[in-house]
């Protein structure tokens, strides 16, 4: 989807960004799970996206099992997309990925709350060792390989 393949980069965040790393895969997504959006007005309106953008993207997310596609109506030209076990899973990425941006890219109050449909308490995403329960600062996380650690010669 990105146009440029990561081959050379054993890593899981690059082997994401190609299947959803495009500007739009992860907007159509967002919409999916968040406001509850199939179909391709849905999208198209919620967006502003141009249509043949939009129809990749969609198809994309498809093909690569995110979303899959099912007439509405007996027309058989007229889809809905719906998320895939694998599409939903993405839920906390995109939220983790809207707390950034209300820290680091909005001016003002967070434009979205993401809430518990539960109890109605907000989400918040937290990172912390298996072990001990506790990671104090993001410098504390390391990166290694499974044989070494990145960096290491």
């Amino acid at each position: 989807m990105l146009g440029k393949t990561y081959d050379s980069q054993t890593c899981s965040i690059a082997r994401a960004l190609e299947v959803i790393g495009e500007r739009w895969s992860p907007l159509i997504v967002r919409d999916a799970l968040f406001a509850r959006a199939t179909r391709y007005s849905d999208f198209q309106r919620s967006l502003g996206i141009a249509t043949n953008v939009l129809k990749a993207r969609l198809d994309g997310l498809v093909e690569a099992g995110i979303m899959r596609r099912h007439p509405y109506s007996g027309q058989s030209e007229l889809y809905e997309y719906v998320l895939t076990e694998k599409g939903r899973a993405l839920a906390p990425v995109l939220v983790a990925l809207g707390e950034w941006g209300d820290e680091w890219a909005t001016d003002g109050e967070p434009p979205m709350i993401y809430t518990h449909a539960g109890c109605g308490a907000e989400i918040e995403l937290q990172t912390t060792c298996a072990r001990c329960g506790r990671l104090d600062d993001p410098v504390e996380i390391e990166s290694r390989f499974r044989d070494r650690t990145i960096g290491a010669p």
